[in-house]
């Protein structure tokens, strides 16, 4: 992160809606970036973590709401891009907590519907049901709260979607029997992605900071566990980063051994130029906000568009085929997969 000031943030962000709110009880900051309501009211996750300073904090929810603009667009969904951070000292938890979600979700409510929030990193289905006792604008309640519950599920099935279609493009199938696949993170998602990948006659290869978190994944679904400081030296077809962000540095695109990086970790690339290291290595690269949109298909289409479960699964099929469509474009214009998802996510916005 930068150490810029808020100002200086402001100055040359280029969203709609910045709105900072001190939340002393907590002694935190509360930060809702809506960054387009071009294609409909903003959508976005709502983020809790402790920051260096409270700017890094807006700065993070700058970045991350035009990440979700670009996602909305490119999968064709009729919202635009939001975020929220919630920059704290530590996570709270408790009475603290409860009474936190309370006055977001009187801070939410208070937007008119311009912008619906969703759970992100350190938070979930129980602090969204608080949310929604102060607004109807969020998504992702649970199923007993009358929401669609954890999107994990859905983004899992989006992500296993695009690494077929990820392996179609480098190896001319789809075929997943015999693929060596390599999950970086054995949390909600990247548990669910190992199922679908050795259910599909994948090797399932598992790393995690947590080790027995990974053994346990691994055991479930007959994989084996990598150590987490050998996956950037492992052999394999896919690397799936379902982790952190920022795990792609031009440092690491440079010496990856694999055929196709696609997972759901959100802002991968450290460096944009990372991209143009694994074109030029030939690794095919799945950018992160095409091929991990698919809890957000599943909670707008289920929650906002009244999809029923086949219409779900039909859109979560499709995040293959933008894919597609970004690798089609990537090699008629010799510009790398994350250049070529920007102009067609930008296409679509102003269409």
């Amino acid at each position: 992160m930068s150490r810029a000031t808020f100002e200086q943030l402001l100055e040359v962000w280029d969203g709609e809606t910045a709105v900072v709110q001190r939340d002393r009880e907590t002694n935190g900051w509360i930060f809702v970036c809506i960054h387009s309501t071009r294609r409909g009211p903003a959508g976005g996750g709502t983020r809790m973590n402790v920051y260096a300073t409270p700017a890094d904090g807006l700065e993070d929810a700058m970045r991350l709401s035009a990440a979700m603009t670009r996602k909305l667009a490119v999968v064709g969904l009729p919202f635009g891009g939001g975020k929220t951070v919630i920059a704290v000292p530590e996570i709270p938890s408790g009475q603290t907590r409860h009474a936190l979600w309370l006055r977001y979700g009187d801070l939410i409510e208070s937007l008119g519907g311009t912008y619906r929030t969703s759970s992100d990193m350190n938070t979930g289905e129980a602090d969204l049901d608080v949310i929604g006792q102060r607004t109807e604008y969020v998504l992702g309640r649970s199923i007993g709260a009358g929401g669609a519950g954890n999107p994990a599920r859905p983004t899992a099935r989006g992500v296993f979607h695009g690494i077929r279609a990820s392996l179609a493009q480098v190896f001319g199938s789809e075929d997943l029997e015999g693929r060596v696949v390599l999950i970086e993170g054995a949390g909600g998602v990247g548990s669910q992605l190992a199922g679908y990948l050795a259910e599909a006659g994948a090797a399932v290869l598992i790393a995690d900071i947590d080790r027995t978190r990974a053994q346990t994944v691994a055991a479930r679904v007959g994989g084996e566990v990598v150590s987490s400081d050998r996956v950037v030296e492992a052999h394999t077809d896919v690397y799936a980063p379902c982790a952190v962000g920022g795990v792609l540095s031009t440092d690491i695109a440079s010496r990856l051994d694999c055929r196709v990086v696609a997972g759901s970790a959100n802002n991968q690339l450290a460096e944009q130029d990372a991209a143009d290291v694994l074109r030029a290595r030939g690794i095919l690269y799945a950018p992160d906000y095409v091929i991990n949109a698919g809890g957000a298909i599943a909670l707008v289409g289920r929650e906002q568009l009244s999809w029923s479960d086949s219409d779900v699964e039909t859109a979560l099929a499709r995040v293959g085929e933008t894919l597609r469509e970004v690798y089609r474009r990537s090699e008629e214009r010799g510009i790398s997969t994350a250049a070529a998802a920007d102009a067609l996510a930008d296409e679509r916005l102003s269409s």
